[in-house]
């Protein structure tokens, strides 16, 4: 069967299911936990883990068609892109109940605390420090660019548990519970007006070890789980968005689901796909343009290698087999494609695209997200370190040297910051 045939059947059964199960007047909690129940929340994943088998592609396949039919979209956002399939890998049942059920339901909303401000690339690096205190750990430390911490209810959080221990050995991975005394967050003002990203204090704030997630000091581990679906979610096209935002913060849950339907995402929340691109040259009668048909047959291209690759990668995990840095090349080529697209946007609009504000053309959209996608060659693991994993792990080159391997990572904060940690 193709994969065009593979859509059409996943929009059969799901118009099906949502003209017997659509219920405008639930509110938002009471239908996501509907949707939920039926595996649509998260259809790329396996059966065993609540999801109902489908390629990873079905996530957008399922979100176009809840919006086509008028009802409310599956809950998505950090959490179920990032932390639902980490603690499906890596969790015990018991945490597996208590953490995944909520992200599936939209009842709670989760962000990344990984990257700190004196070790952003250098994950290992991290200083915030976990001390424990018979059934809980005591945090103390500082976050930096985490996506969506003001609008979240729960941190994935890396903290170091052994500051003996060798630098990447010492480091757990926590379910953190923002929500408490001893956090603060502050937003981070970007060039595009928004505030995305945060900054999180750490000021003897508590976590209990039963959410201590995949074994004390084995947080690195658990961590390149992490990165690994978040570096796949972004090359396949997703960040983490959508509408309406799940958790308790942003006001949806107890809205009836009729009414939440009816209202039209934020701006910021939408992204530029190809078909939306195509339509802006037309709309604006620029397909002439032989430099920019040049650019949209580049767009289109690197979004269809995309989809083969993805194909690609199927194929090979149905042969119980997996292709070496994969995540890292659709996570790189993604960052490119969305470059080069929104620059094309620009390109199509001519000089009034880069104006701002309601009487600007398409009320400033592009510029936005012109300027948004600068921090794509970030996010997600900057160009630089997804390259060298791509070098070492796909085509085999030798390692960097690394002088403080095996050493205590209280002995490599002495000689890089004068300081016994």
């Amino acid at each position: 069967m193709s994969s065009t045939e593979d859509d059409a059947g996943i929009r059969d059964e799901l118009q099906a299911w949502l003209t017997r199960n659509w219920d405008p007047d639930l509110s938002v909690r009471d239908w996501w936990a509907r949707v939920g129940d039926a595996g649509w929340t998260a259809p790329h994943f396996p059966l065993e883990w609540g999801g109902r088998g489908y390629t990873r592609g079905s996530q957008a396949i399922v979100y176009r068609a809840f919006r086509a039919f008028g009802a409310v979209p599956p809950p998505s956002g950090l959490g179920m892109m990032m932390a639902a399939p980490t603690i499906l890998t890596h969790g015990t049942p018991e945490q597996v109940e208590r953490h995944v059920t909520p992200i599936y339901d939209g009842s709670l909303a989760w962000c990344q605390l990984f990257s700190e401000p004196g070790s952003g690339s250098d994950l290992a690096g991290l200083t915030t420090r976990a001390t424990r205190d018979g059934e809980h750990w005591v945090i103390s430390g500082q976050k930096v660019w985490s996506s969506q911490a003001m609008e979240s209810d729960y941190g994935m959080l890396m903290a170091r548990t052994d500051f003996d221990a060798p630098k990447h050995a010492g480091i757990s991975w926590f379910a953190f519970r923002l929500d408490q005394p001893g956090v603060t967050i502050r937003p981070l003002r970007e060039m595009t007006g928004r505030a995305l990203f945060n900054e999180v204090f750490f000021d003897d704030a508590v976590v209990d070890d039963a959410d201590l997630i995949g074994g004390l000091n084995n947080g690195w581990a658990v961590a390149n789980t992490t990165l690994l679906f978040e570096r796949t979610g972004i090359g396949g096209g997703g960040g983490g968005g959508g509408f309406p935002p799940p958790g308790t913060k942003g006001g949806f849950l107890d809205l009836r689901a009729g009414d939440a339907a009816e209202m039209p995402p934020p701006e910021g929340n939408r992204g530029l796909v190809v078909s939306e691109l195509v339509d802006l040259a037309r709309r604006y009668d620029r397909t002439a343009d032989p430099h920019l048909r040049q650019q949209l047959a580049q767009v289109v291209s690197l979004s269809r290698i995309g989809e083969w690759s993805a194909a690609r990668v199927r194929a090979e995990a149905a042969r119980g087999g997996n292709i070496a840095g994969v995540a890292n090349i659709a996570k790189n080529q993604q960052t490119v494609m969305m470059k080069l697209a929104a620059g094309t946007a620009l390109d199509i609009l001519g000089a009034e695209g880069l104006l701002w504000g309601d009487d600007a053309p398409e009320a400033g959209r592009y510029a936005e997200l012109f300027n948004f996608v600068r921090c794509m060659s970030i996010a997600g693991g900057s160009d630089e370190i997804n390259k060298n994993v791509i070098g070492e792990r796909a085509l085999g080159l030798p390692r960097e040297p690394n002088p403080d391997k095996g050493l205590p990572f209280r002995e490599v904060l002495a000689r890089t910051k004068g300081t016994a940690g």
